[in-house]
């Protein structure tokens, strides 16, 4: 089994509830409240350990929230590394409308980190000895733009292989870098890069010029509902998401990247790496709130899509 290091730099308290009715003026009552940590490499790092595997977790905690998410995160038994910083973990809120099915999602873009702050995290990240690096979610404000190509560097002297699930102007930033083993945009993130629409021959273009142009090793894109397209060396291939009861999208694509990294930890090809971030992405959408795929689930719908 090899050791994967998951890098949270913008963490989160994710609190889900439902209500019969969203709308403006009057309370809004809510039930079924439910919180749990988040934000991408924490939930990356929970997928992980669901399906067995033993993530390591470097992260960033502090202010009024921070003794409040690390509780949260302490009923997982994976290893845990917490950084300090003077701002607060950000609360983000997602609300399910019971009379049409619609869910609102408000998610803050949390703290400003400054460098005294984020080096002590990217030392940790330089000494570690792993096999995978995974960092997942936006970055803070604060944090320079090139933080995710630096750990890109890391990794290559290290030889190991650097996971990426992050858009705007870090996608960007790590894109010009290269050095990454697999990344993961949306079809969106990856037309913002592009800088127009593509339709399914301009995906599978652009896929496959990072892949000639050594930016990445694996890219895979996530379509939504549509599934998710996987080009490599091999060439492109694209996979339609396994049929499934929508309950919540919410940490669908953490649970993608989650199962991928697992399954390509366990030394499994990357088409059937990708086959399980398919299927984890599926079973996540088929649980409430913020809770993420469940192990049985995951194994169920990869077996569908053998």
């Amino acid at each position: 089994m090899s050791c994967i290091l998951c890098i949270g730099l913008n963490p989160s308290i994710d609190i889900s509830c439902t209500a019969q009715t969203v709308g403006p003026i009057h309370k809004v009552r809510t039930r079924n409240e439910k919180y749990d940590p988040g934000g991408g490499a924490v939930n990356v790092a929970r997928v992980i350990d669901v399906l067995g595997g033993e993530p390591v977790l470097a992260y960033l905690s502090g202010g009024t929230t921070g003794p409040m998410f690390e509780t949260l995160l302490k009923k997982y038994g994976f290893s845990q590394h917490c950084f300090e910083m003077r701002g607060s973990v950000r609360v983000a809120y997602m609300v399910r409308e019971e009379n049409t099915g619609l869910e609102y999602r408000f998610v803050p873009e949390g703290p400003e980190i400054g460098p005294d702050e984020l080096e002590p995290l990217m030392k940790f990240v330089k000494n570690f000895d792993g096999d995978y690096f995974v960092a997942s979610g936006s970055l803070p404000r604060g944090v320079p733009s090139d933080s995710y190509a630096r750990i890109a560097d890391v990794t290559q002297q290290k030889g190991a292989r650097f996971i990426l699930d992050t858009s705007g102007e870090a996608l960007h930033e790590a894109f010009a870098h290269g050095g990454i083993y697999l990344a993961k945009p949306s079809k969106h993130e990856l037309e913002i890069y592009a800088g127009h629409k593509l339709d399914e021959a301009g995906l599978s273009d652009v896929a496959t010029a990072l892949i000639a142009n050594g930016v990445v090793e694996n890219l895979v894109v996530s379509l939504g509902s549509d599934g998710a397209l996987l080009a490599h060396a091999d060439g492109v291939v694209q996979l339609p998401s396994p049929a499934v009861k929508a309950c919540s999208a919410v940490g669908a694509g953490d649970s993608f990247v989650g199962a991928m990294t697992w399954g390509l930890s366990q030394g499994r090809p990357v088409a059937e790496a990708f086959r399980f971030g398919l299927a984890a992405g599926a079973a996540a959408v088929m649980t409430p709130g913020t809770d993420l795929c469940h192990h049985d689930d995951v194994h169920m719908l990869f077996g569908k899509l053998e």
